[in-house]
């Protein structure tokens, strides 16, 4: 019975001397990306959208429908 005494203490002295070191991490464990999509993807994704709308608008004007 002393012993499971002994090793609760233990485990209780770990658990306090941890309790400050939680959710301190340094920024250097971090690794942050600068850019996680490339500027030729982004300038392609642009193209075809803002392409598309305005094919869509053109086809809209042309038709002379004002609604989808």
């Amino acid at each position: 019975m002393a012993s499971r005494k002994g090793s609760l203490k233990q485990k209780t002295e770990r658990f306090d001397t941890n309790i400050n070191k939680r959710g301190n991490v340094h920024k250097s464990s971090k690794k942050e990306k600068p850019f996680t999509v490339g500027p030729v993807v982004l300038a392609f994704f642009l193209f075809v959208v803002v392409g598309s709308s305005l094919l869509q608008i053109i086809r809209q004007a042309q038709s002379g429908s004002m609604m989808g």
